[in-house]
């Protein structure tokens, strides 16, 4: 540009120099109690997580023993040996593997809040591996219930 020709606003804004870009804002905490409550949140989502995948391994042979009673709803002698098989799982064999007859029964029935096993539809199980033909209506359902609700001795020592 010439000294005679007069500048407009436009030349004396190209004129300007840039200013210096800012240094870039930290996501870093700024303090270090930010630092400690992160990684105290970290800790506790991992022993939630490792806390239920041990709940979870421990209650698989629930699962598979309710998978199996779906399976076979109407077969005493069957529903019969998931019991055993469930309650075999659950408890120390010393205690189980022994017990047949009314002391089945009477642990079945003490072993979970509920009761249909010694008076109940569940009495046919003790006979069922004898008579695989009987006939037991609401046997499913009770077995079902009591896999679901009963407490190994572990379980019943924690609140």
């Amino acid at each position: 540009m010439s000294d005679d020709v007069p500048l407009n606003l436009v030349d004396y804004l190209d004129m300007l120099e840039q200013p210096p870009a800012p240094a870039p804002v930290s996501l870093w905490p700024q303090t270090g109690g930010w630092i400690w409550l992160g990684l105290a949140l970290l800790a506790l989502v991992a022993w939630g997580v490792l806390r239920w995948r041990r709940r979870r391994r421990q209650s698989l042979y629930r699962r598979q023993a309710l998978r199996e009673v779906a399976a076979a709803p109407d077969d005493a002698a069957a529903i019969a040996t998931i019991l055993r098989r469930t309650a075999l799982a659950a408890f120390p064999r010393h205690d189980i593997a022994g017990l047949q007859g009314d002391a089945w029964l009477a642990f079945l029935d003490a072993s979970y809040p509920g009761s249909g096993f010694c008076d109940g539809p569940g009495a046919v199980i003790a006979r069922a591996p004898y008579a695989p033909t009987a006939d037991a209506p609401g046997l499913a359902a009770l077995a079902t219930d009591w896999i679901r609700r009963h407490r190994p001795p572990a379980e019943q020592a924690s609140p």
